[in-house]
């Protein structure tokens, strides 16, 4: 029971550093506690194998998605203009998420890379690519095996703030790390 309860609060105390603010929370975090429902619950089913396991799951995981869907649940690494090197002041992050990742394996990580609208559209996807393979090659470094993690970039296309100011730009330019429970068999 009590594993159940740190797996669910994993995304809470381990994801909780770098996150941007977010619009519309509660709806989120209504979202949120639904799809965390239902995550805790694959994930109390795949540990436990039992009802008790099953619903401690659900509401771990409810409480972790309510958290997620109001903008805490992941951490978001930001970058500067033009580039893919991650800001050594993050590292200790990156350092805490790893060890949270080690110690919990049964999970995948999902790195999703952005850019502001600042260049062509070519190389805003490629520059979103490489900064989220930056955050996975030093989650790797730190020990996260390579083939539980998965990278994607969006370029421009999926912004959190107008690309209008520097300051909207600037939420723009990030990676967002997302940790998903593995369905056991």
């Amino acid at each position: 029971m009590r594993r159940l309860i740190l797996i669910g609060m994993i995304g809470v105390f381990a994801l909780s550093g770098c996150a941007a603010p977010q619009t519309k929370t509660g709806k989120g975090a209504a979202y949120g506690a639904a799809g965390g429902a239902v995550a805790g619950a694959v994930l109390g089913q795949a540990i436990g194998g039992n009802t008790e396991a099953t619903l401690l799951g659900a509401a771990a995981g409810a409480a972790v998605g309510a958290a997620a869907g109001a903008g805490v649940g992941h951490m978001i690494v930001s970058f500067d203009l033009d580039s893919d090197l991650v800001r050594p002041g993050l590292y200790n992050e990156l350092d805490r998420i790893a060890q949270v990742l080690i110690k919990y394996p049964q999970t995948s990580i999902l790195v999703e890379g952005h850019t502001d609208s600042t260049g062509s559209d070519t190389y805003n996807q490629q520059l979103s690519e490489r900064r989220a393979n930056s955050v996975k090659n030093l989650l790797v470094q730190r020990g996260v095996q390579v083939y539980r993690i998965n990278t994607i970039g969006y370029g421009e296309s999926r912004p959190v703030a107008t690309n209008a100011t520097p300051e909207g730009r600037q939420m723009n330019r990030r990676v967002e790390i997302r940790i998903n429970p593995n369905a056991q068999g």
